[in-house]
């Protein structure tokens, strides 16, 4: 996620990180050289590029920026649901370290005590593992660094990392329940804030495994390129050597929201705009580690080069 402050308005003509334009800049030079063409040949020889009617061409480029501005908010829609989501469970991680104090006695280290660092640092891998999960291909370091070593074989194993260390948080407030440890009050507030984690990972999942209708998309993309390659044809004659700069404009215009909307509708990958889940990860983890009393904590996430991942 780009993390900077409002560049002034002469440097926002010249900001490249963060900016769609180093994607699409090909296609953008594409149409820049065949509107450059086709001015050159209409002029050479207005029989063989011959210009047509632009009104077509207004009324197509209203009803194309109306799709892609519908599109657009539906890709940004699931790019805030994702951060949403992300915020509820920084709330429940926070919420887990202030319910399992119940378990923490003042005058020596008990099994409560374990039970309850044990309990938290399933909470840390479980964030560090949602990651995993949702950008195949990750660094699984940081959350095998915080599991109980009893647990890293299963995490290893599982298809769904997330979920298993959940469901092994389950069976051990299960087992402190049975043992008395805790009180059925206590053990269904604990089990709630677990449930209420399960709930995130099944709204991340949802984000991650549903994308926007292939054909909605498709039929923009086409649309969009079409529009371009043929707008030279429609402005050659009344606008001669401007037709490339204005088309170039038009065609950043369009290329750019598409590939915005591109980014959005995959909030938890890897490119400029996603979200910067690894970060979220790792503010869970010093929370609960602070919790915890740990001093020897890591600095929060900072960006680099205004990209915060």
């Amino acid at each position: 996620m780009i993390v900077r402050n409002r560049p002034s308005l002469i440097k926002l003509f010249f900001i490249l990180r963060g900016s769609v334009i180093q994607r699409i800049f090909p296609q953008v030079l594409f149409v820049f050289a065949l509107s450059a063409f086709v001015v050159w040949a209409h002029r050479v020889d207005p029989g063989l590029v011959p210009s047509v009617n632009s009104g077509p061409f207004a009324l197509l480029g209203i009803a194309l920026s109306v799709f892609l501005g519908f599109r657009n908010n539906a890709c940004y829609d699931r790019w805030w649901e994702a951060r949403k989501d992300w915020g509820q469970l920084i709330f429940a991680a926070r919420d887990l370290a202030r319910q399992t104090l119940v378990l923490v006695q003042a005058d020596s280290v008990s099994a409560k005590d374990d039970a309850r660092q044990r309990l938290l640092n399933i909470a840390i891998a479980f964030a560090h593992a949602l990651v995993c999960h949702l950008r195949p291909g990750s660094d699984a370091s940081k959350a095998l660094a915080r599991l109980p070593a009893d647990l890293a074989p299963g995490y290893r194993a599982s298809r769904n990392g997330p979920d298993y260390l959940l469901r092994e948080m389950g069976r051990d407030l299960a087992e402190l329940r049975a043992s008395g440890t805790i009180s059925d009050v206590q053990w269904v507030l604990l089990d709630g804030t677990v449930g209420r984690m399960s709930a995130m990972l099944a709204a991340c999942e949802r984000i991650r495994n549903t994308p926007v209708p292939f054909g909605y998309t498709l039929l923009l993309h086409r649309t969009a390129y079409l529009f371009c390659f043929l707008l030279p044809f429609g402005f050659a004659d009344a606008l001669g050597w401007a037709t490339p700069f204005v088309t170039a404009l038009v065609a950043y215009t369009f290329f750019g929201l598409d590939a915005l909307g591109d980014e959005l509708e995959e909030p938890f990958g890897v490119l400029p705009n996603d979200l910067p889940i690894v970060a979220l990860a790792d503010i869970i983890e010093i929370n609960l580690r602070e919790a915890l009393g740990e001093t020897d904590l890591p600095p929060l996430p900072q960006p680099k080069d205004y990209i915060l991942m």
